[in-house]
């Protein structure tokens, strides 16, 4: 009977290749080790190509949609606020609950995801989370009241599973445009992945502009306590996040999976070989259900080897310092992020004179046009400005960098809130901090932070490691986001704002201390950052087969 080949992408569960034992295969385990060098090497050493174009422009797809739907919410809670609030505006907790649900969701999926993405395959889970985040992103855009739920707990209920996609997608991505990158324009790779979440925070924001002065008269004319074309507002601005990740999801379902889960975790090396000679010539891949499977022997990701690796100083160090330099980074990106609105109706930007109709359309249009000077004044150029960069002062500086511009821009903005926002004149200065603090987020800490943990630790726990990075910085973005919310009117309406911008100064001077734990990571390969001797990786090959 013909020999029954177990499919290459079959998981091991309990270190065993399939029913039959295995037998040591007669190629030597010294020239498998060469194989698998020299087929790193080809990645490593590729040029660059149109399918680097295409993962980043599918992995980078996903992050405009996952800014996008996140920061519309700082524009749509103020549009939920004259619908469902009292007194034309939303409690505290209402506020907290729209804006923090997504962040929760993405701790969540960020650990669920790293882990499931280093033992299912990178390829297996790449489009799952972006389905969550268009399930998610329609549901929020239809809620409506029940007698059970009210409007505002369905919205909760969708931002917190969209959340759980998003976070999903930090680790995929990264993961995925780091192993396929080589090695000298790795950074700029993940670079631009991430900044297409510049765009999306900017498309937000100018959606939401059109969408007030198309229902501008309409509005106008509403009567005041019902306002329903804002409600028109609201829900188109949300729903219209779909659309970008409907048109990703078919490239992420067909995107290969990495050569390095397919030669490190899954251990085919053969296969593997293939891959990497197929999609470096044409972009594509192709899996023979025939062919023999022959996998390796090599250091397999277990509870007690991840306690082990990370158990030594060297290893552990480098985790500690990727996820608290990215809590530290979202204490402040999320807290001025989620709550520009209310920043910018603080020095005069987005309260209206005017009463009635006419004051809730001009208060939207001026919060509206004031998230565009925002974005383009600060976020898009931070981006671009590492991306140009990155590559050649490298990921150690620039984050260095940012976290000291930041501490001393914090320091003036909080210490001198009272005299920046003292006059209309006054406050442009302080929007000018403000779109200074933006950049260097982006030119600094935001991107490196996002950048490293998906090249320092090795690829059997390079997603899982990264998972747990961003699920610290998403909890820096919850805490940030509660203390906020719980501390902005003590002592008066957005009063507290001013000692807010003080503590995020203290976050930022921690964040230079935990940059100090990361190595550099410019112009060396995964391998070499994984603190692993890569001679010798490989111990040898087991053929398995089932009859």
């Amino acid at each position: 009977m013909a020999a029954n080949i177990d499919n290459h992408r079959s998981t091991e569960k309990d270190g065993s290749l399939g029913s039959s034992a295995g037998a040591v295969a007669p190629v030597a385990a010294r020239d498998l080790d060469e194989r698998r060098r020299a087929a790193l090497s080809q990645v490593d050493n590729a040029s660059f190509s149109w399918f680097h174009v295409k993962v980043c422009a599918v992995a980078g797809v996903g992050f405009f949609t996952d800014a996008y739907d996140i920061f519309a919410i700082n524009i749509a809670s103020q549009m939920l606020g004259y619908i469902y609030g009292h007194n034309r505006t939303l409690n505290v907790n209402q506020d907290l609950g729209v804006k923090v649900a997504t962040p929760v969701g993405n701790l969540f999926g960020q650990l669920l995801f790293g882990w499931l993405a280093d033992v299912l395959g990178r390829k297996r889970m790449y489009g799952v989370e972006l389905m969550i985040i268009i399930v998610a992103t329609f549901g929020q855009a239809i809620s409506g009241e029940s007698a059970t739920v009210s409007v505002l707990g369905a919205i909760i209920t969708w931002r917190f599973i969209l959340g759980i996609g998003i976070g999903g997608d930090y680790p995929l991505s990264a993961v995925i445009s780091s192993e396929f990158a080589a090695t000298r324009s790795r950074g700029r790779l993940m670079t631009a992945v991430f900044a297409f979440q510049g765009w999306g925070n900017l498309t937000a924001a100018i959606v939401s502009l059109v969408l007030v002065q198309a229902f501008k008269n309409k509005i106008i004319h509403d009567n005041i306590n019902t306002l329903k074309h804002v409600d028109y507002c609201w829900r188109l601005l949300i729903g219209l996040g779909c659309i970008p990740g409907c048109v990703a999801l078919y490239f992420r379902l067909t995107i290969p999976e990495t050569p390095r889960f397919t030669m490190d975790i899954e251990r085919n090396v053969q296969q593997a070989t293939q891959d990497i000679e197929n999609v470096i010539a044409t972009g594509d891949f192709y899996i023979d259900p025939d062919a023999a499977v022959q996998r390796v022997q090599a250091p397999k990701a277990t509870r007690r080897d991840f306690l082990a690796h990370f158990g030594k100083w060297e290893n552990g160090k480098v985790l500690l310092g990727t996820a608290y330099s990215w809590f530290a980074l979202d204490i402040a990106f999320y807290g001025l992020g989620l709550n520009s609105s209310i920043v910018l109706t603080t020095i005069g930007f987005g309260t209206s004179p005017q009463k009635g109709s006419l004051g809730v359309y001009q208060s939207l249009h001026n919060v509206s046009v004031g998230n565009i000077i925002l974005s383009v004044g600060g976020l898009i150029p931070g981006y671009w400005a590492s991306f140009f960069l990155i590559d050649s002062w490298g990921r150690k500086p620039i984050q260095m960098m940012g976290f000291i511009v930041l501490t001393v821009l914090f320091v003036i903005m909080g210490f001198g809130y009272d005299a920046l926002t003292k006059t209309h004149t006054d406050s442009k200065y302080f929007v000018f901090l403000y779109c200074l603090a933006n950049f260097f987020q982006n030119f600094g800490p935001n991107v490196t932070t996002f950048v490293v943990p998906g090249e320092v630790f090795p690829t059997r726990y390079r997603s899982t490691a990264h998972g747990i990075s961003a699920a610290s910085g998403k909890l820096g973005a919850v805490v940030a986001q509660v203390g906020f919310a719980r501390m902005k009117n003590i002592g008066g309406t957005n009063k507290f704002i001013k000692h807010i911008l003080e503590l995020f100064a203290f976050f930022m001077l921690t964040g230079i201390f935990s940059t100090l734990l990361i190595p550099e990571t410019k112009g060396k390969t995964l391998e070499e950052l994984s603190n692993e001797e890569q001679e010798g990786f490989v111990t040898g090959m087991i053929l398995s087969l089932s009859f």
